[in-house]
Formats: structure tokens, C-alpha cells, sequence
């Protein structure tokens, strides 16, 4: 019985190393499908969350001139406490 001359021609490390290099990427593909299929829900899902939340954006943006308030009514109780104490109370 003969050998086959086109198998007979490529050295067995070749024929290792696709294998192993097939193997890699199926385990590569294996990991980075899942990840991609969960990017894309949450990229599904993105919109729906960002409305709430740039919602809360516009009703909190109020508290941003909460110092300047507090900065003002401490100004108008140090000055009721002057008169007070003018006034002997």
C-alpha cells in the first residue's frame, strides 16, 4: 500500500498547528459571542433607561442653586440676629 503523495507532503507539525489554530479560534468565537449578544441587549435597552434618567436630570437641576439659597438665608438670620440683639431681645 502507497502513502498518499499530497498527505505524504505536509509535515505533520503543519497539520498540529491548524488544528491547534482551530481550535483557539472556536474557543475565541465561544467567549466573544455571548459578550457581543449581551452588548447588544443592553444597547437594546440603553434608551429606555437614559429617559429616566435625563428626566431626574431636569428635576434635580434646582438643587444646583441650593448653596446660593443657603448662602442668602444666612445672610438674612446673621442679620435678624442683629436687630434682635439692637433691639435688646
Amino acid at each position: 500500500m502507497t502513502a498518499n503523495p499530497i498527505l505524504a507532503a505536509i509535515p505533520t507539525g503543519w497539520i498540529v498547528g491548524y488544528a491547534l489554530g482551530a481550535v483557539v479560534v472556536a474557543a475565541v468565537v465561544a467567549l466573544v459571542v455571548p459578550i457581543l449578544v449581551l452588548a447588544y441587549e443592553i444597547g437594546k435597552e440603553a434608551p429606555a433607561i437614559n429617559e429616566p434618567l435625563e428626566e431626574a436630570v431636569v428635576n434635580t437641576a434646582p438643587l444646583a442653586a441650593l448653596t446660593t439659597t443657603i448662602d442668602h438665608a444666612e445672610v438674612i438670620v446673621a442679620g435678624l440676629n442683629r436687630g434682635r440683639k439692637r433691639l435688646g431681645g
